[in-house]
């Protein structure tokens, strides 16, 4: 059971970006949605299946290889709300993709859900939607894809939250407090409750690696969209002279995805004499995120 653990707990390799269906010509928009599908199926397919719905052994007692399905899953979740809401609708008041709208709540079921619904069954059936959507792109029939600066500023707002909440999370690794800012800014900001000057973050020593390990699937995912986005706003990008920071930011997931050459995740002092893996992993996500909010302002620019 521990060498089973061990190979089902492998982070699996990065692939490249297909930007055209084999004998059909490229399409704007394909190299996303095919990026989504492949992801997701990698999410279930890889050594071991989907583990974090497992209640039988070894799975059970495995949750750094969970914890990183996590993180991919909020990408997969992310991605496709975006496509349903932005890239396959031309305005607010234009009518859904039929498959992507059927298909994006399905990602939502509960990860963990093992038996009615059992979070693959939903999971499969919705890359069958995307995979029907994608097609449908690539045949050149009644789907769409806009490729535009507003939609992909959308998406972009998505990831920045996510890479700043979890840079927030990483560096809480040696947080004990943090000053009390949610208001800042707003003299006529309201909270519904009140909160200390002085709010304790500390992140328990039980969740470091959770935490860790949620992060290098974020990363994992997001390496895989943002080079799909390159290729399907190329045109945006290069019309911003934005093109250099979003390889800037490829750039940066790539390094946070480095081999880990510790059996453990270590917890050492920013300044101490051993490593402190969260602190690394929060700088390159922290870098990342300063890339995408660059990004974001480029993009706002006419």
């Amino acid at each position: 059971m521990t060498v089973l653990g061990w190979y089902w707990s492998r982070m699996p390799d990065v692939f490249w970006v297909n930007t055209k269906a084999d004998g059909q010509a490229e399409v704007v928009g394909f190299a996303t949605t095919d990026t989504l599908v492949r992801v997701a199926e990698v999410l279930l397919d890889k050594p071991g299946g989907y583990l974090s719905n497992d209640v039988m052994p070894p799975s059970v007692f495995l949750d750094n290889m969970p914890n990183w399905e996590f993180g991919v899953l909020q990408q997969v979740r992310d991605l496709s709300r975006t496509i349903r809401n932005d890239y396959s609708r031309s305005q607010s008041q234009s009518k859904e993709d039929e498959d992507v709208a059927k298909a994006d709540p399905e990602f939502n079921v509960d990860h963990q859900s093992w038996i009615m619904p059992r979070s693959e069954t939903e999971y499969r059936s919705a890359i069958e939607g995307f995979t029907r959507y994608r097609d449908r792109l690539a045949g050149g029939r009644d789907a769409q894809f806009f490729a535009r600066a507003d939609n992909l500023r959308e998406w972009l707002s998505q990831v920045e939250k996510r890479l700043g909440s979890l840079s927030r999370r990483l560096g809480d690794s040696v947080m004990v407090s943090v000053i009390n800012t949610d208001l800042a800014g707003d003299s006529a900001a309201e909270s519904n409750s009140s909160l200390p000057d002085n709010v304790p973050v500390q992140t328990s020593w039980f969740k470091i690696d959770d935490i860790f390990f949620e992060a290098r699937g974020t990363s994992w995912a997001l390496v895989h969209f943002f080079r799909a986005a390159e290729l399907d706003f190329h045109q945006v990008l290069a019309d911003k002279n934005a093109a250099t920071s979003m390889r800037q930011i490829i750039r940066e997931l790539e390094a946070s995805l480095q081999p880990l050459r510790s059996p453990v995740i270590l917890n050492g002092g920013g300044f101490g004499l051993t490593a402190n893996h969260s602190l690394v992993m929060a700088n390159y996500l922290a870098r990342a995120n300063a890339a995408v909010i660059n990004l974001r302002e480029l993009l706002d620019q006419g």
